[in-house]
Protein backbone atom coordinates (compact mmCIF):
# COMPACT_ATOMS: atom_id res chain seq x y z
CA UNK A 1 0.00 0.00 0.00
CA UNK A 2 1.27 3.25 -0.73
CA UNK A 3 2.08 6.34 1.46
CA UNK A 4 0.69 9.70 0.07
CA UNK A 5 2.67 11.50 2.44
CA UNK A 6 5.90 13.42 1.42
CA UNK A 7 8.92 11.81 3.22
CA UNK A 8 11.73 13.88 4.75
CA UNK A 9 14.86 12.23 5.27
CA UNK A 10 16.70 14.30 7.84
CA UNK A 11 15.75 15.79 10.67
CA UNK A 12 18.23 19.20 10.28
CA UNK A 13 17.92 22.95 9.41
CA UNK A 14 16.77 22.37 5.78
CA UNK A 15 14.75 19.37 6.01
CA UNK A 16 12.61 21.26 9.33
CA UNK A 17 12.05 24.04 7.43
CA UNK A 18 11.00 21.82 3.79
CA UNK A 19 8.98 19.85 6.57
CA UNK A 20 7.14 23.17 8.04
CA UNK A 21 6.08 24.72 5.17
CA UNK A 22 4.41 21.83 3.61
CA UNK A 23 2.65 21.04 6.42
CA UNK A 24 1.60 24.77 6.99
CA UNK A 25 0.31 24.16 3.49
CA UNK A 26 -2.05 21.16 4.91
CA UNK A 27 -0.01 18.29 3.01
CA UNK A 28 0.79 14.86 4.75
CA UNK A 29 4.52 15.19 5.86
CA UNK A 30 6.98 12.33 7.58
CA UNK A 31 10.29 12.41 8.84
CA UNK A 32 12.79 10.08 8.64
CA UNK A 33 15.89 10.41 11.24
CA UNK A 34 18.65 9.25 13.66
CA UNK A 35 19.39 12.18 15.76
CA UNK A 36 17.76 11.32 18.41
CA UNK A 37 17.13 14.68 20.31
CA UNK A 38 15.65 15.95 17.33
CA UNK A 39 13.14 13.12 16.92
CA UNK A 40 12.24 13.70 20.69
CA UNK A 41 11.62 17.37 20.28
CA UNK A 42 9.45 16.82 17.44
CA UNK A 43 7.46 14.06 18.65
CA UNK A 44 6.65 16.23 21.89
CA UNK A 45 6.38 20.12 20.37
CA UNK A 46 6.94 19.61 16.48
CA UNK A 47 8.57 22.09 14.46
CA UNK A 48 9.36 26.00 15.66
CA UNK A 49 9.83 27.87 12.75
CA UNK A 50 10.61 31.37 12.29
CA UNK A 51 9.74 32.83 8.65
CA UNK A 52 12.04 35.57 6.78
CA UNK A 53 9.31 37.84 8.00
CA UNK A 54 9.90 37.00 11.83
CA UNK A 55 6.63 35.48 12.42
CA UNK A 56 6.76 32.18 14.05
CA UNK A 57 5.23 29.24 14.01
CA UNK A 58 4.71 25.24 15.39
CA UNK A 59 4.18 22.97 12.89
CA UNK A 60 3.67 19.20 14.04
CA UNK A 61 4.71 16.14 12.25
CA UNK A 62 5.24 12.57 12.03
CA UNK A 63 9.17 12.06 13.09
CA UNK A 64 10.26 8.36 13.37
CA UNK A 65 13.82 6.40 13.07
CA UNK A 66 12.07 3.26 11.72
CA UNK A 67 11.77 3.28 7.67
CA UNK A 68 9.16 0.48 8.37
CA UNK A 69 6.63 3.36 9.51
CA UNK A 70 6.89 4.81 6.39
CA UNK A 71 6.66 2.13 4.05
CA UNK A 72 5.55 2.94 0.36
CA UNK A 73 6.51 6.73 0.16
CA UNK A 74 6.01 7.39 -3.18
CA UNK A 75 7.46 11.10 -2.52
CA UNK A 76 10.83 11.61 -0.95
CA UNK A 77 13.15 14.78 -0.11
CA UNK A 78 16.79 13.88 0.95
CA UNK A 79 18.10 16.82 2.75
CA UNK A 80 21.05 14.71 5.28
CA UNK A 81 24.25 16.10 5.03
CA UNK A 82 26.73 14.38 2.64
CA UNK A 83 28.73 11.89 4.62
CA UNK A 84 25.09 10.48 5.18
CA UNK A 85 23.72 9.88 1.58
CA UNK A 86 24.87 6.20 2.57
CA UNK A 87 22.93 5.37 4.97
CA UNK A 88 20.00 7.73 3.67
CA UNK A 89 19.99 5.77 0.94
CA UNK A 90 19.52 2.46 2.52
CA UNK A 91 16.94 3.49 4.59
CA UNK A 92 15.00 4.16 1.65
CA UNK A 93 15.77 1.33 0.26
CA UNK A 94 13.15 -0.06 2.46
CA UNK A 95 10.19 2.24 2.67
CA UNK A 96 10.33 4.18 -0.75
CA UNK A 97 8.12 2.51 -3.46
CA UNK A 98 9.27 1.33 -6.57
CA UNK A 99 7.11 3.61 -8.76
CA UNK A 100 8.41 6.06 -6.14
CA UNK A 101 11.56 8.95 -6.61
CA UNK A 102 14.34 10.49 -4.08
CA UNK A 103 14.67 13.90 -4.74
CA UNK A 104 18.45 14.82 -3.39
CA UNK A 105 18.62 18.87 -2.65
CA UNK A 106 21.72 18.22 -0.32
CA UNK A 107 25.08 20.36 -0.50
CA UNK A 108 28.21 19.04 -2.26
CA UNK A 109 29.46 16.62 -5.15
CA UNK A 110 28.23 12.77 -5.56
CA UNK A 111 25.48 12.05 -3.50
CA UNK A 112 23.05 11.24 -6.81
CA UNK A 113 25.46 8.55 -7.23
CA UNK A 114 25.61 7.62 -3.57
CA UNK A 115 21.57 7.38 -3.68
CA UNK A 116 21.29 5.71 -7.29
CA UNK A 117 23.83 2.97 -6.95
CA UNK A 118 21.64 1.53 -3.98
CA UNK A 119 18.27 2.60 -4.99
CA UNK A 120 18.57 2.56 -8.74
CA UNK A 121 18.99 5.43 -11.07
CA UNK A 122 15.07 5.66 -12.31
CA UNK A 123 14.38 6.08 -8.71
CA UNK A 124 16.28 9.40 -7.85
CA UNK A 125 16.29 13.00 -8.88
CA UNK A 126 18.74 16.01 -8.96
CA UNK A 127 18.10 19.27 -7.31
CA UNK A 128 19.87 22.33 -6.30
CA UNK A 129 18.53 24.68 -3.83
CA UNK A 130 19.68 28.16 -2.69
CA UNK A 131 17.45 27.95 0.63
CA UNK A 132 18.98 28.97 3.58
CA UNK A 133 18.30 27.79 7.43
CA UNK A 134 19.42 27.92 10.61
CA UNK A 135 18.99 25.18 13.26
CA UNK A 136 18.65 26.92 16.34
CA UNK A 137 18.04 23.69 18.59
CA UNK A 138 16.84 20.53 17.85
CA UNK A 139 13.55 20.81 15.82
CA UNK A 140 13.76 24.86 16.28
CA UNK A 141 14.55 26.07 12.63
CA UNK A 142 15.22 29.69 11.57
CA UNK A 143 14.86 30.59 7.90
CA UNK A 144 17.96 32.93 6.93
CA UNK A 145 17.61 33.37 3.09
CA UNK A 146 14.82 32.91 0.27
CA UNK A 147 15.88 30.95 -2.64
CA UNK A 148 14.83 28.72 -5.90
CA UNK A 149 14.15 24.94 -6.51
CA UNK A 150 16.08 23.90 -9.61
CA UNK A 151 15.15 20.41 -10.45
CA UNK A 152 15.84 18.16 -13.86
CA UNK A 153 13.06 16.89 -16.07
CA UNK A 154 11.70 13.63 -14.02
CA UNK A 155 8.39 12.37 -14.58
CA UNK A 156 8.36 11.01 -11.42
CA UNK A 157 8.85 14.70 -9.27
CA UNK A 158 5.75 15.76 -11.43
CA UNK A 159 3.39 15.42 -7.75
CA UNK A 160 6.16 16.39 -5.67
CA UNK A 161 6.64 19.40 -8.01
CA UNK A 162 2.84 20.31 -7.35
CA UNK A 163 3.28 20.19 -3.79
CA UNK A 164 6.14 22.12 -3.42
CA UNK A 165 4.62 24.90 -5.21
CA UNK A 166 1.44 24.81 -2.91
CA UNK A 167 3.74 25.18 -0.12
CA UNK A 168 4.92 28.62 -1.67
CA UNK A 169 8.40 27.14 -3.05
CA UNK A 170 9.93 28.98 -6.44
CA UNK A 171 10.72 26.06 -8.85
CA UNK A 172 12.26 25.98 -12.14
CA UNK A 173 13.18 23.42 -14.11
CA UNK A 174 16.55 23.14 -15.85
CA UNK A 175 18.01 20.81 -18.52
CA UNK A 176 22.00 22.20 -16.79
CA UNK A 177 21.73 20.85 -13.54
CA UNK A 178 25.47 19.90 -13.73
CA UNK A 179 26.12 23.53 -14.17
CA UNK A 180 23.93 24.86 -11.49
CA UNK A 181 25.36 22.37 -8.92
CA UNK A 182 28.92 23.29 -9.86
CA UNK A 183 27.84 26.74 -9.45
CA UNK A 184 27.18 26.26 -5.83
CA UNK A 185 29.81 24.30 -5.17
CA UNK A 186 32.64 26.91 -6.43
CA UNK A 187 30.57 29.27 -4.17
CA UNK A 188 30.42 26.99 -0.81
CA UNK A 189 34.00 25.84 -1.65
CA UNK A 190 35.14 29.63 -1.26
CA UNK A 191 32.83 30.58 1.68
CA UNK A 192 31.65 27.89 3.31
CA UNK A 193 35.20 26.42 5.06
CA UNK A 194 36.83 30.05 5.52
CA UNK A 195 32.94 30.81 8.26
CA UNK A 196 33.72 27.64 9.65
CA UNK A 197 37.68 28.69 10.22
CA UNK A 198 37.21 31.90 10.91
CA UNK A 199 33.98 31.37 13.36
CA UNK A 200 32.17 34.27 11.53
CA UNK A 201 28.93 35.32 9.38
CA UNK A 202 29.61 35.36 5.56
CA UNK A 203 29.69 38.86 5.41
CA UNK A 204 32.30 39.07 7.71
CA UNK A 205 34.68 37.92 5.08
CA UNK A 206 34.56 40.93 3.29
CA UNK A 207 35.60 42.96 6.23
CA UNK A 208 38.85 41.48 6.13
CA UNK A 209 41.40 41.51 3.43
CA UNK A 210 43.25 38.39 3.90
CA UNK A 211 40.12 36.61 4.62
CA UNK A 212 38.64 38.42 1.22
CA UNK A 213 41.77 37.18 -1.02
CA UNK A 214 41.62 33.47 0.04
CA UNK A 215 38.15 33.36 -0.81
CA UNK A 216 38.47 34.85 -4.31
CA UNK A 217 41.42 32.77 -4.47
CA UNK A 218 39.09 29.51 -3.65
CA UNK A 219 36.27 30.61 -5.70
CA UNK A 220 39.06 30.82 -8.77
CA UNK A 221 40.59 27.72 -8.25
CA UNK A 222 37.18 25.89 -8.42
CA UNK A 223 35.91 28.01 -11.47
CA UNK A 224 39.18 26.73 -13.02
CA UNK A 225 37.92 22.92 -11.90
CA UNK A 226 35.03 23.10 -13.83
CA UNK A 227 36.18 24.50 -16.96
CA UNK A 228 38.80 22.12 -17.28
CA UNK A 229 35.56 19.12 -17.19
CA UNK A 230 33.87 21.12 -19.75
CA UNK A 231 31.81 22.78 -17.65
CA UNK A 232 30.28 26.30 -18.18
CA UNK A 233 29.58 27.82 -14.70
CA UNK A 234 26.06 29.66 -14.40
CA UNK A 235 28.17 33.04 -13.92
CA UNK A 236 30.84 35.19 -16.31
CA UNK A 237 32.79 35.77 -13.16
CA UNK A 238 33.12 33.62 -9.86
CA UNK A 239 34.72 36.27 -8.05
CA UNK A 240 31.73 38.64 -8.62
CA UNK A 241 29.75 35.86 -8.16
CA UNK A 242 31.29 34.71 -4.75
CA UNK A 243 31.74 38.84 -3.24
CA UNK A 244 27.76 39.12 -4.40
CA UNK A 245 27.18 35.94 -2.29
CA UNK A 246 28.63 36.62 0.59
CA UNK A 247 26.95 40.11 0.06
CA UNK A 248 23.35 39.38 0.10
CA UNK A 249 24.17 36.38 2.87
CA UNK A 250 25.97 38.43 5.33
CA UNK A 251 24.23 37.87 8.40
CA UNK A 252 24.05 34.07 7.61
CA UNK A 253 26.05 31.50 9.32
CA UNK A 254 27.46 28.87 6.92
CA UNK A 255 25.67 25.13 7.64
CA UNK A 256 29.81 24.07 7.58
CA UNK A 257 30.48 26.64 10.98
CA UNK A 258 26.82 25.62 12.00
CA UNK A 259 28.18 21.97 11.96
CA UNK A 260 31.58 23.23 13.76
CA UNK A 261 29.71 24.89 16.51
CA UNK A 262 27.84 21.95 17.30
CA UNK A 263 30.98 19.32 17.41
CA UNK A 264 29.39 17.65 14.11
CA UNK A 265 30.88 16.34 11.07
CA UNK A 266 31.05 18.76 8.42
CA UNK A 267 30.63 18.17 4.56
CA UNK A 268 34.11 19.91 4.22
CA UNK A 269 35.09 16.45 1.88
CA UNK A 270 31.87 16.37 -0.34
CA UNK A 271 32.72 20.18 -1.02
CA UNK A 272 36.60 21.09 -0.92
CA UNK A 273 37.21 17.41 -1.16
CA UNK A 274 35.55 16.67 -4.09
CA UNK A 275 37.11 20.03 -6.05
CA UNK A 276 40.41 19.17 -5.02
CA UNK A 277 39.93 15.46 -6.15
CA UNK A 278 38.67 16.51 -9.72
CA UNK A 279 41.21 18.47 -10.09
CA UNK A 280 43.60 16.17 -9.86
CA UNK A 281 42.10 13.92 -12.43
CA UNK A 282 42.72 16.99 -14.68
CA UNK A 283 46.03 17.78 -13.69
CA UNK A 284 45.26 21.51 -11.87
CA UNK A 285 46.50 22.46 -8.47
CA UNK A 286 44.23 23.72 -5.97
CA UNK A 287 46.43 24.99 -3.04
CA UNK A 288 44.17 27.65 -1.73
CA UNK A 289 41.05 24.95 -1.34
CA UNK A 290 43.11 21.61 -0.34
CA UNK A 291 44.59 23.88 2.50
CA UNK A 292 41.22 24.81 3.89
CA UNK A 293 39.65 20.93 3.43
CA UNK A 294 42.78 19.67 5.09
CA UNK A 295 42.11 22.40 8.19
CA UNK A 296 38.33 22.01 8.30
CA UNK A 297 38.93 18.53 8.57
CA UNK A 298 41.71 18.75 11.36
CA UNK A 299 39.63 20.72 13.17
CA UNK A 300 37.26 17.88 13.34
CA UNK A 301 38.73 15.07 12.91
CA UNK A 302 38.52 13.66 16.71
CA UNK A 303 35.63 11.13 16.24
CA UNK A 304 35.92 11.16 20.27
CA UNK A 305 34.80 15.02 19.90
CA UNK A 306 31.89 14.75 18.04
CA UNK A 307 28.56 15.63 19.90
CA UNK A 308 25.43 13.67 20.02
CA UNK A 309 23.85 16.83 18.94
CA UNK A 310 26.11 16.98 15.48
CA UNK A 311 23.18 15.56 13.80
CA UNK A 312 22.10 12.06 12.31
CA UNK A 313 24.37 9.78 13.90
CA UNK A 314 28.08 9.66 14.04
CA UNK A 315 30.57 8.78 11.05
CA UNK A 316 32.83 6.58 10.94
CA UNK A 317 36.76 8.68 11.08
CA UNK A 318 37.34 10.27 7.23
CA UNK A 319 38.95 8.03 5.01
CA UNK A 320 42.57 8.61 4.40
CA UNK A 321 43.04 11.49 1.72
CA UNK A 322 43.88 10.17 -1.26
CA UNK A 323 47.23 10.49 -3.29
CA UNK A 324 48.40 13.20 -5.73
CA UNK A 325 49.04 10.99 -8.37
CA UNK A 326 47.92 12.89 -11.34
CA UNK A 327 45.09 11.18 -13.37
CA UNK A 328 44.02 9.39 -10.21
CA UNK A 329 40.27 7.83 -10.28
CA UNK A 330 37.71 10.37 -9.08
CA UNK A 331 35.74 9.76 -6.42
CA UNK A 332 32.67 11.57 -6.74
CA UNK A 333 30.53 12.32 -3.12
CA UNK A 334 33.19 10.94 -1.48
CA UNK A 335 32.04 9.12 2.60
CA UNK A 336 34.28 9.39 5.50
CA UNK A 337 33.65 5.38 5.49
CA UNK A 338 34.77 4.61 2.60
CA UNK A 339 35.12 15.23 -4.69
CA UNK A 340 42.23 29.44 -19.63
CA UNK A 341 39.91 32.11 -17.95
CA UNK A 342 41.54 33.38 -14.32
CA UNK A 343 44.92 33.41 -12.92
CA UNK A 344 45.96 30.56 -10.58
CA UNK A 345 47.60 33.29 -8.40
CA UNK A 346 44.95 34.85 -6.11
CA UNK A 347 44.17 38.92 -6.41
CA UNK A 348 46.91 40.50 -4.45
CA UNK A 349 46.47 42.78 -1.88
CA UNK A 350 48.17 46.33 -1.70
CA UNK A 351 51.41 46.05 0.78
CA UNK A 352 51.20 48.20 3.36
CA UNK A 353 54.59 49.73 5.51
CA UNK A 354 55.68 48.25 8.60
CA UNK A 355 52.66 47.73 11.21
CA UNK A 356 50.25 49.06 8.56
CA UNK A 357 46.70 47.55 8.05
CA UNK A 358 46.64 46.01 4.05
CA UNK A 359 44.16 48.26 1.69
CA UNK A 360 41.35 46.14 0.85
CA UNK A 361 40.82 44.83 -2.45
CA UNK A 362 40.34 47.23 -5.45
CA UNK A 363 36.75 46.99 -6.63
CA UNK A 364 36.06 44.23 -8.99
CA UNK A 365 35.20 44.93 -12.60
CA UNK A 366 31.71 43.99 -13.46
CA UNK A 367 31.72 40.21 -15.33
CA UNK A 368 30.23 40.39 -18.67
CA UNK A 369 28.06 38.20 -20.43
CA UNK A 370 24.42 36.76 -19.83
CA UNK A 371 23.30 35.85 -16.43
CA UNK A 372 21.58 32.83 -16.21
CA UNK A 373 18.63 31.88 -13.45
CA UNK A 374 21.61 31.89 -10.83
CA UNK A 375 21.40 35.92 -11.38
CA UNK A 376 22.65 37.82 -8.69
CA UNK A 377 19.04 39.62 -7.74
CA UNK A 378 17.74 35.94 -7.32
CA UNK A 379 20.55 33.87 -5.52
CA UNK A 380 21.89 33.60 -2.18
CA UNK A 381 24.08 30.71 -0.97
CA UNK A 382 25.95 29.65 2.23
Amino acid sequence: MNDERVLIVGTGALACLFAARLAAADIPVAMLGSWQAALQALSQRGIRFTALDGQQSVVRVFATADPDEVQGVRQAIVLVKSWQSERAAKQLRRCLAVDGVALTLQNGWGNREILSEILGAERVALGVTTLGATLLAPAEVRQAGDGIISLGAQPRLAPLVGRLRRAGFELEINQNLEALLWGKLVINAAINPLTALLGVANGELLQRPTARQLMHSAAEEAARVAKAQGIELPYPDPIEMVEAVAQRTADNLSSMLQDIRRGAPTEVDAICGAVVRAARVVGLPTPTLELLWLLVRARVENPTAISEAGGEGRPSPPAPLPGRERGATLTPGPSPRAGEGSSPHPRPLSQGGRGEQPSPPAPLPRGEGRLTPFSLREKGWG
